[in-house]
């Protein structure tokens, strides 16, 4: 049974009835400062991930599987960062900054869920750069609109199974009177830590869950790009290799990026996880999604011609 704080005297451990989440600063000037620099970042986010979105379904040359999956990576971290950033905000605006027991095991789902799904997704987009680049002549029909959809609704599948394990085993958690998360967010680890009876059920399904969804997936792709690399390195023409390489470029930088920043969060035991991770939690959490978009569309001609066409329409199809 939930208990509230006045219920807590005398007692060393209590279903928590809410949380604290203090944020990375209790300084009112610096909340000032990150309440700017994160509004900021998020409608960067929301509006680079929004036009990739509209982009891709509005142009009809973009309607390949590449693209189908760079959409749906756009809206997982549309709502990734919707699902943590705003309430943030609210907490650096305010002197309350209680989220309450249910809205933390809900933000912790959705966290955990979006995670799994953003790195399910990178790895079917290695698989369709893979046979595009060492099959292409079957590429069309292996990467058919059916295999893509099913592919998607998987990713989805697992991700939400992942997300529901570690919400409901956290159900089961006790949690101790000190209720303060120096995190933006409520995190996993954060959580796991501020308990007093035993998570090793939840440390074990941690890691077999970690190395399904994870791991397993990691691994499919180096061997995917060892396999591309190989592919590439017998092309005659230079060009061609320096096309197929720049393919496959954006892919690489935005997979190193995730696993760069999650790696620093989660390679390492629980008990050495503190506030010093702040920053690794806020790259993934936060730079990494508003990143995405830039990287997808800085050198990409086809998403510099469906954006020009979704600002400036048939007068930028005049120009070109």
């Amino acid at each position: 049974m939930l208990q509230t704080v006045g219920e807590m005297d005398g007692d060393n451990q209590t279903g928590a009835s809410e949380f604290l989440l203090v944020g990375l600063s209790e300084k009112p000037e610096q909340q000032r400062i990150l309440f700017w620099m994160f509004l900021s970042m998020y409608l960067v986010t929301v509006v680079g991930n929004g036009l990739i979105i509209l982009a891709i379904s509005s142009d009809s040359h973009l309607h390949t599987p590449m693209y189908f999956f760079l959409a749906n990576l756009s809206f997982t971290d549309l709502f990734f960062v919707t699902n943590t950033i705003p309430k943030m905000l609210v907490n650096l605006q305010s002197q309350n900054k209680a989220i309450s027991y249910k809205g933390c095991l809900t933000q912790l789902y959705f966290l955990v869920s979006l995670v799994a799904l953003d790195n399910l997704i990178l790895a079917a987009m290695a698989y369709d750069r893979y046979v595009a680049i060492c099959h292409p002549l079957h590429y069309t029909t292996v990467m058919s609109p059916g295999l893509c959809i099913l592919l998607l609704a998987l990713c989805w599948v697992f991700s939400v199974l992942y997300g529901l394990i570690h919400t409901l085993l956290m159900t089961r958690v006790t949690f101790c009177e000190s209720r303060k998360i120096h995190y933006i967010f409520c995190e996993m680890y954060v959580l796991l830590r501020l308990a007093c009876s035993s998570t090793q059920v939840n440390h074990t399904m941690l890691i077999v869950t970690g190395c399904l969804i994870f791991v397993v997936p990691f691994g499919f792709m180096i061997v995917s790009y060892i396999w591309i690399v190989r592919a590439i390195l017998q092309i005659p023409s230079t060009f061609r290799k320096y096309k197929a390489f720049s393919t496959c470029a954006s892919h690489v930088a935005v997979v190193s990026l995730f696993y760069g920043t999650l790696c620093m969060v989660y390679l390492q035991p629980l008990h050495t996880y503190s506030m010093k991770d702040s920053v690794a939690t806020v790259m993934y959490a936060v730079i990494t999604p508003m990143m995405n978009p830039f990287i997808y569309s800085l050198r990409n001609k086809d998403m510099h011609g469906a954006l020009g066409k979704l600002f400036l329409g048939k007068a930028f199809q005049r120009l070109t």
